[in-house]
């Protein structure tokens, strides 16, 4: 019954005031384990995988239909892998794997994990906002971001792979879609966002202090990129299954 739920059954809407993303660069092999059967790594010069720290403020979260006043506000840290997908009709689609979600609510722990396989927990998440600055922090996390704004586009990160923010912008979340395999590896549901008003402005990033990778034993991560948008409508449609395909990308599951 549980399983059944968790496949996003429903579409929801939210509206982001803030979505924050830092990607961040590891040698492929790092994070090939971390992806699971029937997904593969998405890469980079054939050389780098990406993880995306996503650190979005939103209000307004609802079923799709209900009114907006009956929607949630609340902040959440999704911590995610790029990835591939091929289906079983044969279509190539690109997307994101989620490892960890974080919310500063305890009722999006709660519905987070009974409606979709995300790995919902409760955690401290404060902002600091400023005209051209953003602060987050987190010390149950131990996360530490600030960023800032600038008129024009500011330098790519010290280290980063890419040569410039036209080729970084393919690594930015979030995706066209998020998938998750069923229990028993045999399905994936695959859930379509749909956003408008979708902007993405580079960002200095002046703090980046991830905890969850020291965790999880992704230390050592690049910062690649970072990009805002602000004041985006946003929905998630409901949770489409696919088999599996035979042959698939055997990764283990995390």
């Amino acid at each position: 019954m549980l399983a059944a739920l968790q496949r996003h059954p429903f579409p929801v809407d939210a509206f982001f005031e803030r979505s924050v993303v830092l990607g961040f660069a590891l040698p492929a092999e790092r994070l090939e384990a971390h992806v699971p059967a029937g997904l593969e790594l998405d890469t980079y010069a054939d050389r780098w995988g990406f993880l995306a720290v996503a650190i979005v403020r939103t209000r307004d979260l609802r079923p799709a239909g209900f009114p907006r006043w009956l929607g949630r506000k609340f902040s959440l840290v999704g911590y995610r892998i790029f990835v591939r997908y091929r289906s079983s009709s044969g279509q190539a689609m690109r997307g994101l794997y989620i490892l960890r979600t974080e919310t500063d609510r305890r009722i999006m722990k709660l519905n987070g994990n009974l409606f979709t396989r995300y790995n919902y927990h409760w955690t401290d998440l404060s902002w600091d906002l400023q005209s051209d600055e953003i602060g987050i922090r987190s010390e149950r996390s131990g996360l530490h971001v600030r960023v800032r704004m600038r008129e024009e586009d500011p330098a790519l990160p010290n280290g980063s792979p890419f040569e410039s923010w036209k080729e970084a912008r393919r690594f930015a979340g979030p995706m066209p879609y998020t998938f998750a395999p069923d229990p028993g590896g045999e399905k994936m549901v695959i859930i379509k966002g749909v956003r408008s008003n979708w902007q993405p402005r580079p960002l200095e990033v002046t703090r980046s202090e991830v905890g969850f990778f020291g965790r999880k034993g992704l230390s050592g991560a690049t910062l690649a990129n970072a990009f805002v948008v602000v004041n985006t409508p946003y929905r998630w449609e409901r949770g489409r299954i696919d088999r599996i395909s035979v042959g698939a990308h055997a990764g283990s599951n995390p």
